[in-house]
């Protein structure tokens, strides 16, 4: 190829040193069950990525929709639809989140109202937004 200006259609066979590649189409979408001793990120010298997990040839060119932390368990959204992945992180788009924790510890009769008012995080100065808490189960008395 010469020309800068060719474009490629779908119907173009590409090769590569005699070995035919396969064409991309659209955007690429990967729910993904994250389990503990990942990262999010895509590169990381020192973690393990959710990239081992997906079997595609252009992995490295997905991103995470958001973040779970590394010790942390559950949904994650691959994608290389960067409009796409904005939109449903943008704070301002308010897409809303659902979390489901287990607790060490029983949760104080007021933290409901807490969340309801935003909270206070370590090392953060501003609160959080308002969210809703819901205890799903309590623990039985000992």
């Amino acid at each position: 190829m010469r020309d800068s200006a060719f474009k490629l259609q779908p119907d173009h066979q590409v090769e590569y040193d005699g070995n035919p590649l396969t064409q991309q189409h659209g955007p690429r979408y990967f729910m993904l069950n994250k389990p503990e001793g990942y990262v999010c990120s895509t590169d990381d010298p020192d973690h393990p990525t959710v990239l081992y997990f997906l079997d595609e040839p252009v992995a490295h060119k997905l991103h995470a929709a958001g973040r779970l932390d590394i010790d942390t368990t559950g949904l994650v959204l691959m994608t290389d639809d960067g409009q796409w992945s904005h939109r449903i992180t943008s704070p301002r788009h308010h897409c809303e989140k659902t979390y489901l924790v287990t607790l060490e510890s029983p949760v104080a009769d007021d933290t409901a109202e807490q969340f309801a008012k935003g909270v206070q995080l370590h090392n953060e100065k501003d609160l959080t937004k308002p969210a809703v808490l819901e205890v799903i189960t309590r623990p039985k008395s000992v």
